[in-house]
């Protein structure tokens, strides 16, 4: 019955079409920032490139939704979340729309049109603070992991574009994402609303205040670690079972998708859970599984060859240890994803009047952390014939992550935390 009468409160106390549109935006922008990693196996067929730099363009469009969520962030507290949004969701468009019409020719361009994709994954700096705002801090937690669940828009990717792009060719994919990309502009523009009090300018130096709190550059680390393993795990994961376990294009898109989807849809769960535990103990214990999952991964030996003159193995064909690492992934991106709503229902505690520009700072380094991920998993392939050292160094700072929240923990519960109002 309590839960019940929570569910009615929740509802009653924000603005749900925001909240559902804020989650579509995301998911619609999430689908097109991770759109090159399933289709680098097709778009950089015949330019001869090394596994590294393959791994260097899917983190490109990583690297520029990072950097591009800090100015997004700015822009939704200034001029409002709706307008900026809906902005950044038409320039998209247009790169998609050329892509579709005049495809890529060479690793340039490839890198030049990631870094239009990023502002897909901007879009999380202005989901997250539209959405948060309509909410009082009770409910923090499952409002930011509803508007984050839009990441989701990586398992559709992982299991739709390959298919696409057997049947109609790589750039018909691009094609295809304009399709949805079209009908939720439409929804976020007539069903979306700013809060009455979302437009808060800050002055520049207010924003180098807020950058150089130490509470700020802790969450900034912690959600490296989280949502940074989410992310890299999405955009790398293809390549990796490709090359570990010679597994075909198709069928490495579609693991990907299982063991995205489980990071995905345990975002909001983890934000719920946080709301009722408090978000430290939650990533205390997450940290440690995390940084297991990569220990793990680490040795798994490689997968055997598949025969000549195929694409690779198909789903029914893989071998043990590559469902053995299919599994330890699930855990890892339920883990992460927990994380992430973990994170996000304490950041709006700490930084209620900031949280654009909070979501923006944080949203930009948990993008690197995904860029560092796969760079890092791209130059140890090419350094050392293995992928071991790079989920070994990942699994040192989740454990650095976890070390970090035994520091913290007592200020933050017996300062703001205390009259948060909500678990800390």
């Amino acid at each position: 019955m309590g839960a019940v009468m929570k569910l009615a409160e929740f509802k009653k106390s924000g603005h749900w079409p925001t909240l559902l549109s804020s989650f579509l935006y995301f998911d619609i922008g999430f689908m097109a920032w991770v759109a090159l990693s399933p289709l680098i196996i097709y778009i950089t067929k015949d330019l001869g490139l090394t596994d590294g730099q393959k791994f260097t363009l899917i983190a490109i469009p990583t690297l520029s939704g990072a950097l591009l969520r800090i100015p997004l962030g700015a822009m939704a507290d200034r001029l409002g979340a709706k307008f900026t949004g809906t902005v950044a969701q038409i320039v998209v468009m247009i790169a998609c729309a050329y892509v579709w019409r005049f495809g890529l020719k060479s690793a340039t361009e490839i890198g030049i049109f990631g870094v239009f994709l990023g502002l897909g994954g901007a879009s999380f700096a202005v989901a997250l603070p539209q959405a948060s705002r309509w909410y009082p801090p009770q409910y923090q937690g499952i409002v930011m992991g509803i508007a984050g669940a839009g990441n989701i828009g990586v398992v559709i990717d992982a299991l739709l574009a390959p298919i696409i792009a057997e049947h109609y060719g790589w750039q018909g994919v691009f094609g295809f994402l304009l399709i949805p990309m079209v009908l939720i502009l439409g929804v976020y523009v007539f069903c979306s609303k700013d809060a009455p009090d979302s437009k808060r300018p800050l002055s520049l130096s207010a924003y180098f205040k807020v950058f150089k709190d130490r509470d700020s550059l802790w969450f900034m680390f912690f959600y490296f670690v989280t949502f940074g393993g989410f992310i890299g795990l999405a955009t790398s994961l293809p390549l990796y079972f490709k090359i570990q376990h010679s597994v075909s294009g198709v069928s490495a898109s579609l693991l990907v998708a299982l063991i995205i989807t489980f990071g995905s849809t345990f975002r909001p769960v983890g934000g719920y859970i946080a709301d009722r535990i408090g978000g430290i103990k939650l990533l205390t214990t997450l940290f440690i599984v995390i940084a297991s999952c990569y220990v793990l991964t680490a040795f798994m030996p490689t997968g055997i060859k598949a025969p000549a003159g195929t694409t690779g193995w198909g789903i029914t064909q893989l071998t043990g240890v590559a469902w053995y690492s299919v599994i330890i992934f699930s855990v890892a991106a339920t883990a992460l994803g927990m994380g992430n709503g973990a994170v996000f229902q304490l950041i709006p505690q700490r930084f209620r009047n900031e949280i654009g520009v909070m979501t923006g700072i944080v949203g930009c380094t948990g993008g690197i952390g995904g860029f560092m991920l796969a760079q890092t998993m791209g130059m140890s392939k090419d350094q050392t014939g293995s992928f071991q050292l790079g989920f070994i160094i990942f699994s040192v700072i989740a454990l650095l992550g976890f070390f970090g929240l035994l520091v913290v923990k007592s200020r933050w519960r017996t300062t703001w935390g205390a009259v948060s109002g909500a678990r800390i």
